[in-house]
C-alpha cells in the first residue's frame, strides 16, 4: 500500500494548480464580489486544459483516468474558490456520472462530449420543498403519454438553477410508492414549460448559483430518460460519487485555510516573537494537521476503492461526514488564529468559513452520512417513517 503520488498523479496535480494560480485568482475575487459563476470563456479554457471530465471515458471526450486524478485536479483549484472550482465539480462528480453510467448510448454521445469540451453544463434537481433529506417523498411526476412523458411539479436548492443548459431531474415516473416509482429524466433549460425562481441568497457559496425549478408540462420524449420508475438505486448509487466531489470541497477549504494560517503565525508577532512560538498556537496548527489529513485518506481509500467504478454509500458517507465536521473545525481554528484580521473581508478566512458550513448541508447532512453510516455496518436500511 503506497499512500505517495505517482509520476503521472504528481503532474496532474502540479497542472491543476499552476492553472488555478495563473488563470483564476482574478475570476475567484470577481466570483465573489459579483456572486455570478465563471463565465463560459473560463469553463472553455478549463476544458482546452484538458481538466473538464477528468474520470469520463474517452470515448465520450472525457480524459479516461481515474476518480483520484479528478479528485487532484478538483482539490488544487477549489483550494482558490470553491465556485471558481464548480465547472470541474460539475463534470467529474455532478449528474453526468448518471446519465454515463444509466443514461442511454445516444444521451451519452450528445450531452457527455459538450460537458468536456465546454460548451454545456449538467445540474441535478433532486429537492424539492417538502422532499430534502426524505428524498423519496417527491412529488414531481413524468407521467407517460404515448412515446412522450409530461413532466410536472417544483424543484428546490438546485445549484446551477437557471445557469446550467441541462437538468437530470428525479422524478416519479410511475403510481409505486416510495423509491420504486422513481427514476429521471434529461430536460433542457430552454424548453417550454421550464422557469426558475428567484436566486437564492446564501450565508457562503457565492457564485454558485441556486433556485426553484419549474416544470409546467414539460414535453419529454423518450430518449431523454436516463432511468425508469425503479432506478432510483441507481441514481443514488451515481450521487456516492457526487458525495466524494463535496468531500473533496471540504478538504481544500480545510487545506487553504491550515496553508494560510501556517503562513500567518510564523510573520504575526505578539510579545516581541511570531505567534508560532506559543505553544497553544502550535498545538491548533497540529490538530488541523492531524484532521486533514485524516480526512485526505478516507477520501483517497473511497475513490481508489472505486478505481473508475462507483463507490460504497459507506466509504463515500464515512469521507463526507468526517470532511464537512473537519473544515468547520479547522476554518474556526484558522479564524481564531488571525483574530481581527480572520473575521476581516480583507483576509480569506472568513470566506472560508462562510463556504465551510455549506457542505455538511449540501448532497445529504451530516447526520443523514451517520444513518448512511449505521445501514452500512448491520446491512440493512432503517425506516425513519415509523
Amino acid at each position: 500500500m503506497d499512500f505517495t503520488l505517482n509520476e503521472q498523479e504528481e503532474a496532474i496535480r502540479t497542472m491543476a494548480s499552476k492553472f488555478a494560480k495563473v488563470e483564476l485568482k482574478k475570476v475567484a475575487i470577481e466570483v465573489e464580489e459579483n456572486d455570478q459563476p465563471p463565465s463560459r470563456d473560463i469553463v472553455r479554457k478549463f476544458a482546452k486544459q484538458g481538466l473538464l471530465g477528468v474520470n469520463l471515458q474517452t470515448k465520450y471526450g472525457g480524459g479516461g483516468l481515474g476518480h483520484l486524478e479528478a479528485v487532484l485536479v478538483l482539490e488544487e483549484i477549489a483550494k482558490l474558490s470553491i465556485a471558481s472550482a464548480f465547472p470541474v465539480f460539475e463534470s467529474c462528480f455532478g449528474p453526468i456520472l448518471a446519465i454515463e453510467h444509466f443514461g442511454p448510448e445516444e444521451m451519452r454521445k450528445r450531452i457527455i462530449p459538450q460537458v468536456c469540451n465546454g460548451e454545456a453544463i449538467v445540474a441535478v434537481a433532486m429537492s424539492e420543498p417538502e422532499a430534502g433529506s426524505a428524498l423519496t417523498d417527491l412529488n414531481t411526476q413524468a407521467v407517460r403519454k404515448g412515446d412522450e412523458w409530461v413532466l410536472s411539479g417544483t424543484k428546490r436548492w438546485c445549484s446551477g438553477a437557471g445557469h446550467a443548459d441541462f437538468y437530470v431531474v428525479y422524478c416519479r415516473m410511475s403510481d409505486q410508492k416510495g423509491a420504486k416509482g422513481i427514476g429521471s429524466v434529461l430536460v433542457s433549460k430552454n424548453q417550454t414549460g421550464v422557469s426558475f425562481g428567484e436566486k437564492e441568497k446564501h450565508m457562503g457559496f457565492r457564485g454558485v448559483p441556486s433556485a426553484d425549478i419549474y416544470f409546467d408540462e414539460v414535453v419529454i420524449k423518450h430518449e431523454n430518460v436516463i432511468v425508469n420508475s425503479g432506478g432510483f438505486k441507481k441514481l443514488m448509487q451515481a450521487f456516492d460519487l457526487e458525495r466524494l466531489g463535496n468531500t473533496t470541497m471540504s478538504l481544500a477549504v480545510a487545506q487553504s485555510t491550515f496553508d494560510y494560517a501556517l503562513d500567518y503565525v510564523q510573520e504575526r508577532k505578539q510579545f516581541g516573537k511570531p505567534i508560532i512560538d506559543f505553544q497553544a498556537v502550535q498545538l491548533k496548527l497540529a490538530e488541523m494537521k492531524m484532521k486533514i489529513d485524516a480526512s485526505r485518506m478516507l477520501l483517497y481509500r473511497a475513490v481508489v476503492n472505486a478505481q473508475r467504478g462507483l463507490p460504497s454509500i459507506a466509504d463515500s458517507s464515512i469521507a463526507k461526514c468526517f470532511a464537512n465536521e473537519m473544515v468547520r473545525e479547522v476554518t474556526g481554528i484558522g479564524m481564531q488564529l488571525l483574530g481581527g484580521y480572520g473575521y476581516s473581508k480583507g483576509y480569506p478566512i472568513e470566506q472560508k468559513m462562510r463556504d465551510a458550513w455549506g457542505w455538511g448541508i449540501a448532497g445529504g447532512t451530516i447526520d443523514i452520512q451517520k444513518i448512511n453510516i449505521a445501514s452500512a455496518l448491520v446491512g440493512r436500511r432503517f425506516d425513519q417513517r415509523r
